[in-house]
């Protein structure tokens, strides 16, 4: 791909078409496959996954995804929706289905990318084994007002310059030591022709969904929710809707909206418990 940004992770880079233009995805390790999803907002990637794909890539094949309109997937100078990015990852996640046939695949995702993640396994219900969902949003109901092309061209640059960028890491780490590569590669996503079209679209309001609560409800494979106590994602009382369903698993973890950042030992040692129980029929 022609663009400045180097490659997020240390890994295999696997570039598919779709109707989003060109999608990259990483891929690396060997062993069960699982897909991770970064999270969306001004300057996201899958930078942003970076401990949890070195951890499962030990006996994993694990693949990593930069949603349309973010890292070295294609930009296009457009909005982007909800059906794009579930789009994409119900693409990547065929894709890696393909290159390990027989074997069951699961995905996890990053704050709102759990709503696309989820509702792509709502609706091919065949596609995931299980799902581990990382400080998960639990819907959207108040849309806010989209600013505009002009404004919201000054609104990116202002998101984007270097000190925004990372008191916005500050408010999801809830403290002020947060990691300083993903701040760097923030940084140098926005510098990209187009950077500001997914996350104007993200700004917007166009890329939340006012039914997940209903999409949540309906899932019936195992999901995994773990979460921190600090931040500004801290508010989880939505979960009391599937909490005590057979099916869900809550983890709350001492740490930021990004806690596999923080804590990796203790993050891995809950998905695998997670990983292993979900190999057994619920009960």
């Amino acid at each position: 791909m022609n663009t400045p940004l180097p490659l997020a992770l240390q890994a295999d880079l696997n570039t598919l078409s779709g109707d989003c233009g060109r999608i990259a995805v990483y891929s690396g390790g060997s062993g069960p496959p699982v897909l991770l999803v970064h999270s969306i907002n001004a300057l996201a990637s899958a930078a942003e996954i970076r401990p949890l794909f070195e951890a499962l890539r030990q006996d994993h094949s694990v693949y990593a995804l930069d949603l349309p309109g973010y890292g070295l997937s294609e930009r296009w100078p457009r909005a982007y929706t909800v059906g794009d990015m579930c789009a994409a990852i119900g693409q990547v996640a065929q894709w890696v289905a393909q290159r390990h046939p027989g074997q069951p695949l699961q995905a996890v995702g990053v704050s709102l990318s759990c709503e696309f993640v989820a509702r792509v396994a709502q609706q091919t219900p065949q596609l995931f084994a299980a799902l581990a969902l990382v400080s998960p949003t639990a819907g959207f109901d108040r849309f806010l007002r989209s600013p505009g092309p002009g404004w919201g061209r000054f609104l990116f640059r202002q998101l984007s310059r270097p000190s925004v960028v990372r008191y916005f890491l500050q408010r999801t780490w809830g403290g002020k030591d947060i990691d300083e590569t993903l701040w760097a590669y923030a940084v140098r996503t926005a510098h990209v022709p187009n950077a500001e079209q997914a996350p104007l679209s993200f700004l917007s309001g166009g890329l939340f969904s006012a039914d997940m609560h209903n999409v949540y409800e309906s899932l019936r494979l195992p999901v995994w929710v773990v979460h921190g106590t600090r931040g500004d994602f801290t508010d989880y009382r939505a979960l009391d809707l599937v909490r005590h369903r057979p099916n869900w698993q809550v983890t709350v973890m001492q740490a930021g909206a990004m806690p596999y950042f923080e804590d990796i030992d203790t993050f891995m040692a809950a998905y695998r418990v997670f990983e292993a129980a979900a190999r057994k029929p619920l009960a």
